[in-house]
């Protein structure tokens, strides 16, 4: 462990949540992304994130389940997905990567009606 660890919470956990996992953490499952999810006795729950630490990088199944919505631990090579259905992806805003709609000009507008003039 890594003395930026150790004082910053962006590199994955801090201390005390190092100490927190070690001591009274078990481990529950994992994602698709490396994610790895504890809890404790008392029912505590908590993410250890592979790399960024990024809360839209959790999954919608793992984030029911974080938040006590529901119980069955989620297991992603299980998880029945619809033909409509997307894989998840983390939040892009701020990055290379946001999406950026096309700019429409004003000329290429076409109105579906015409205003009223006066005469």
């Amino acid at each position: 462990m890594s003395l930026k660890v150790i004082f910053t919470w962006w590199n994955k956990q801090t201390f005390g949540t190092f100490l927190k996992t070690l001591f009274t953490g078990k481990l529950v499952g994992t994602d698709e992304f490396g994610n790895k999810y504890y809890k404790n006795k008392k029912d505590e729950r908590w993410v250890i994130y592979s790399n960024d630490v990024e809360a839209t990088k959790i999954t919608s199944e793992w984030y029911l389940w974080m938040h006590h919505t529901i119980n069955k631990i989620p297991d992603y090579k299980e998880l029945k997905k619809y033909s409509w259905q997307k894989k998840h992806k983390e939040n892009k805003t701020g990055t290379k990567e946001s999406f950026r709609p096309i700019k429409i000009k004003k000329d290429n507008i076409k109105k579906k009606y015409e205003t009223w003039k006066k005469n």
